[in-house]
C-alpha cells in the first residue's frame, strides 16, 4: 500500500556487509570524536594552564568577565590586579582568560 512512499529493500546479491565493517565505523566516528573534540580542547587547556603558570607582576591580563587591567601581586591561588588607578581587585589564577601584549592598557587610555 505504501510501497510507493517507502519503495521495498532489495537485497544485494553480496549480502549485508561483514562484522568488519561495524567495526571501521566505530574507528572512523572514535578518530572524528579525537580530531575534532578531545584534541583541540587538551590543547587549549594546556595552553590555558601555561598561561596561568607564567602570570607575573606587571603582566596585563584579561578576565573571562572582560576586566583588563595590571598584575599588581601573585599569590598562591590568587592575582591581584589594578584595573584602574589606585583599584586592585582579586581573582582566582584561572579567571584570567589571556595575557595582553605590554603597553596595550596604555594605548588604551
Amino acid at each position: 500500500m505504501l510501497e510507493w512512499l517507502i519503495p521495498a529493500a532489495h537485497a544485494a546479491e553480496g549480502g549485508a556487509p561483514g562484522p568488519g565493517f561495524d567495526i571501521l565505523i566505530l574507528v572512523a566516528f572514535a578518530a572524528i570524536f579525537y580530531f575534532m573534540l578531545w584534541r583541540p580542547q587538551s590543547k587549549r587547556a594546556k595552553e590555558h594552564r601555561e598561561l596561568i603558570e607564567g602570570l607575573s607582576k606587571g603582566d596585563e591580563v584579561v578576565t573571562n568577565g572582560g576586566l583588563m587591567g595590571k598584575i599588581t601581586r601573585v599569590e598562591e591561588q590568587l592575582v591581584v590586579v589594578e584595573v584602574a588607578s589606585g583599584i586592585e581587585l582579586k581573582f582566582q589564577k584561572p579567571s584570567i582568560s589571556a595575557a595582553l601584549p605590554k603597553g596595550t592598557l596604555k594605548s588604551g587610555e
